[in-house]
Formats: structure tokens, sequence, C-alpha cells
């Protein structure tokens, strides 16, 4: 389980050079510039319309009210009336446009994202969540809709309507307006001030919500494990200190925005008593008329109201620019498997031979650990070589370097007699299947999930490979037969019956590569029989490495390689190892009775 007491993981410190303002999003707007310039349009027209009914009011008072004539009330109306409707116009075109607009940037930045995360290499996996990730791809892009589609557009529309009532008071009154200018920088100053402040905690809070998704789905998976070890009040407890700590943050970046908004209403509404308590002795003196006090202060109160929004809005907006940050974080995280820019032969005309040459490895996680030490091995086109070793020998390590999952320290690992790095790499994994000792399914049905080695094939090639796997008694056996479905990581079958799909996916790619860790271990003895059956007769005329653990599943091998602290330190067949390695004979001793020795 996570460690509750540490603070939740982040990217490496290397992503924060990427783009981490809302500029970010410009690439993702661009190919909308179109549904921008009308939403624009519309926005322009719409603030217009606002500001226009501020003259229809004070000729409403001026000419309707003052002069008490019926025809110039009736006039005044209608002016109101017209506006108000071509205003009603214009919001649909602005709500509409913009609303899409979110939707359709947050998915593009959803679809970018998640497109750059599936090619990265593994090792950015072992030093960052998936919970953290999923919460990227999904709540931060969520935000980032929501604000896009929402926020925005009312922070652009107050401040076009905030700069068009400053301008329309000044040119109704100068001297009141002096009072408006002199109450903005009172009006900014805490915008800026706190709006730093409440970025810094939105971040804070996007990550403290990751961490409790990325917890809550640690458990949830292995809750088995959980339920096994009696751990369920110290899980619920663990899951509340991280629920209550994400809490802390959000309390923290609330208070912030509330102390803003309380502040800018405070220096909106003083100024706005100063401004009527002089227009008041204004009028009362003739120095001006009541259509221009009520034109004043209507454009005063729109000001006000759109400095006011632009004070919320602009939370709003620090959380999306952290928001940003994250997901551009992932967006630009370096990819340290880097491909060819020259494609020096092509994979498909290469014998499928593999040789490691000299290789020196170590996990990025563990730097100080050597996995793989002057490591050098052989593999000919069409031979079957098994892998044996205690733990941590360096044996799934291979696996790992022949698909170039990671990049050697030193050495190089070769594919028909050219560098893997020289090669085209989905190319070289096309060439490849893996069956591992504990078999990855999918969510979905069992067509799904054996199709997934080659995805156009047939339905009677599907059967034909869960046949050849000796799956397809059982598969007819359940409940929809083909179309049934497996449940998540295919939870609904037996560990055994899992290895059989896993097979029969590896069967229906048809590879010329095999990599088996311990493929048969989890079948009872009548299936391990049918499936070393199936696989002898898969692997003839291919290249094999076997992962052995039970050393009597591999006899048959061409060669097989003993291997002990990331070194190769024997290789023979099995009657040699057990004459002249004494690591062997110790293995082969502990699982043979003597008669089988």
């Amino acid at each position: 389980m996570s460690d509750n007491n540490s603070n939740h993981d982040h990217l490496e410190p290397q992503l924060l050079a990427a783009p981490n303002t809302l500029l970010s999003l410009l690439q993702f707007l661009s190919p909308y510039k179109r549904q921008i310039f009308i939403f624009l349009i519309a926005l322009l027209i719409t603030a217009g319309i606002t500001l226009s009914i501020g003259q229809g009011l004070r000729l409403l008072i001026d000419g309707g009210f003052a002069d008490k004539s019926e025809d110039n009330l009736n006039t005044a109306v209608l002016f109101i009336i017209g506006l108000a409707v071509l205003m009603a116009a214009g919001t649909y075109v602005r709500f509409y446009l913009i609303s899409w607009l979110g939707e359709r940037v947050s998915a593009d930045i959803r679809t970018a994202v998640f497109d750059h995360v599936i090619t990265l290499h593994p090792a950015f996996f072992e030093t960052n969540r998936s919970g953290d990730i999923m919460s990227r791809l999904t709540s931060d892009t969520t935000l980032l809709q929501s604000i896009i589609g929402s926020s925005m557009s009312i922070a652009l529309r107050s401040g076009i309507s905030s700069l068009g009532a400053l301008i329309m008071l000044l040119a109704t009154n100068f001297k009141l307006s002096l009072i408006v200018l002199l109450s903005i920088p009172l009006i900014l100053l805490p915008i800026l001030y706190f709006g730093r402040r409440v970025r810094t905690l939105s971040r804070q809070s996007q990550d403290s919500i990751a961490s409790v998704g990325s917890y809550a789905g640690e458990v949830i998976q292995q809750i088995k494990i959980v339920q096994s070890f009696t751990q369920e009040s110290f899980e619920k407890a663990a899951f509340g200190e991280e629920v209550e700590r994400a809490f802390s943050v959000a309390k923290k970046r609330i208070g912030q925005r509330a102390i803003l908004t309380a502040m800018v209403i405070l220096a909106i509404f003083g100024a706005l008593s100063a401004m009527l308590w002089f227009g008041g002795r204004d009028v009362m003196s003739g120095a001006m008329s009541g259509g221009d006090l009520g034109a004043f202060i209507f454009y005063a109160t729109l000001m006000a109201l759109g400095v006011a929004s632009l004070s919320e809005v602009y939370g709003e907006l620090q959380r999306a620019a952290g928001a940003t940050e994250r997901l551009m974080e992932l967006l630009h995280a370096p990819n340290e498997i880097v491909l060819a820019e020259l494609i020096t032969a092509d994979v498909v005309n290469l014998q499928a031979s593999i040789t490691f040459n000299d290789v020196n490895f170590c996990y990025p996680s563990r730097p100080n650990q050597a996995a793989l030490t002057d490591f050098s091995l052989t593999i000919p086109d069409g031979k079957i070589i098994a892998l044996v070793g205690p733990s941590g020998a360096g044996k799934s390590t291979l696996f790992a370097l022949i698909q170039r999952f990671y990049e050697s320290q030193q050495g190089n690992v070769q594919f028909g007699g050219v560098d893997i790095r020289e090669l085209d790499l989905e190319g070289l994994r096309q060439q490849i299947a893996v069956v591992d000792q504990q078999p990855t399914l999918f969510t979905g049905d069992v067509m799904y999930n054996i199709r997934y080695g080659k995805l156009g094939a047939s339905d009677e090639e599907v059967i034909d490979a869960a046949k050849a796997a000796h799956a397809d008694e059982f598969i007819r056996q359940l409940p929809n037969g083909y179309t049934s479905n497996l449940g998540e990581q295919g939870v609904r079958l037996s560990g055994g019956q899992r290895q059989r799909i896993a097979i029969a996916r590896a069967l229906l790619k048809n590879p010329r590569i095999l990599l088996l860790d311990e493929a048969t271990s989890a079948l009872d003895a009548e299936s391990e029989n049918k499936v070393q059956l199936a696989l002898d007769k898969l692997m003839k005329g291919r290249t094999t490495v076997i992962i052995a653990h039970r050393l009597a599943t591999i006899l048959h091998a061409d060669q097989i390689v003993v291997m002990d602290e990331g070194r190769n330190i024997a290789a023979g067949s099995h009657h040699e190892l057990l004459a002249n390695n004494p690591l062997y004979a110790r293995l082969a001793a502990l699982q043979f009775s003597a008669d089988a020795v």
C-alpha cells in the first residue's frame, strides 16, 4: 500500500520546465479561429448593446419622465426592448460557441496527453503514479472545459463591459469618473496579491485530489489483499487522512478567494457610495441632469459588476493555470526511448536472432543497483534458449531490453546483427510476442482479449488460436462464449484460464520471437500438458526465450543459460550444467528427485 505519511508523488523535477501558463492553451485554441472570431463578434455586439442600454435609460429619464412625454416614453421603452432582443440573440451565439469550444478543447487536450503518455517509456511509470496521471486526464481536463466554456467567457465579457463602461463614464461626467479611476488600484491590488496565492493553492489542491484518487484506486485494485489481511479499518483511516489533507488545502484556497472577493466588493461599493454623494449634489445644483446621473450610475454599476466578476473569475483562471501546468507537464514529458532518425534496415528482412554485447544496465528508479553487468549472450535464429537463475538474477530485464522498454547504459542489443536503436521500434515489437507469468487481460470480452494480438483477425482466426492454446473448450462453457465479459483484468477467470487466453493472443500474433515467462506455471497438470504441446508446435521455426523456474519445462531447450546477479555465468545443456555448474546443480537438486536427475 502507499506510504500515507509521505507527500504525494509529483512528476520528475525536470518536467517543470514545460510550459506552465494559460498561454499553453493557445496551441489547442488555434485550430478553431473561425469559431473564436464569431464568438468575439457576438461578445462585442452584446457588450455594445449592454452599454447602449445606459443611453436608453438616460433617454427614458430625461425625455420621458422629466418632459412627461408619452411618445418619448414609448420610444425609450421600445428602444430598450429592441436592444434586449438583439442581446438575447447575441448571447445565444456567444454561449453556444464558447461552451462548444470548452468541450472541444478539453477533448483535444485529453486526447493529446493520452496519445503522448501511451508512448512514454516504462521508467516514467515507475516514478509517476498511475492515479495521478488519470486525475490529470480526467479531473484536470474537466476543470479546463468548465473554465474555458464558462469562466473565460465571463472574464472576456466583464473585461470588455468594464472598459466600455469606463469610456462611457468619462464621456458622461469626467469629474465623477475620477472617483472611479482612483478606486481601480484599490480593486486591482488585492486581485493581484491574492490571485498568486490562489494559484499556488489551486495547484496543491489538484495534486491532493489526485493523491486521493490514486490511493483509493490502489486499495480497490488490491481489495482481496486488504480483506485477506483484515486491514479494512486501517485503510479507512488512511483514506480519511488523505481526504482531510485534500480538504485542508481546498479550505485554504477557498479562504483566500473569499478574502479577495470581500475586499473587491468593499472597494467597489465604497467608490459607488462616493460617486452617488457627489453626483447627487451635482443634480441638486443643476450641474448635471437626472438622466445623466441615471446613465452614470448604470455604467458605474456595470463596471463594478464587471470588476467583481473579474475578481471571482480570476481565482478560477488561477485554478485553470494550475490544471494547465499539470497537463502540460504530462504533454511535454520527455521520452527516453529515442526513435531512430534513419532506419538502417527493415526488421522483417533480418534474421530473428538476438545478441547482447557487454550490456550494463540499471533501472532508472534504482540507478545505483546494477540489473545486468557486462552481460553477453547470443540467441540464434530459430533456437530455444532457456534462462534460469535465482530471483533478481536479471532474467526479466533481458525481456524488457529485447523489447526496448529501456536503453542500456553500456553495450547494445542487436536484432539480426543490427543495433535495435537503429530499427523501427514498432516494427521491432511486431516481431515479438510475450506471455507473462501473470498475464494481463483487459476489461472486455474473450474475443477482444485474444484479438488484441492481431486487431484485424477474423473470428475464425481467433477461435483457431484459442483451440491451439486449448482454451476453446472452457471459453464455450462461459455464459456468452467468446462474447463473455471477463471483468477488470480478467477477474472472472481462473489463473490457468487467463494464462491460456494470453497464450492464444500470442499465437494469434504469429511472431518470429517468443518470450515466455514460465507460461505454463499457472496450469494444472492436464492443462499444462495440452498447452505445452501447443507451445511446442508454436516454437518450431521461431526464436524462443524462456524464463524458467521449473527446470522440468526446459529440458527440451537448445541451450540453458544460467544467470546470477545480472551476469551470464554458464551455458549448456541440462546434463552439462549439472556436471559443471554448482548453482544449476543446486537448483536441480531442489526440484528433481534423485531418479529424475
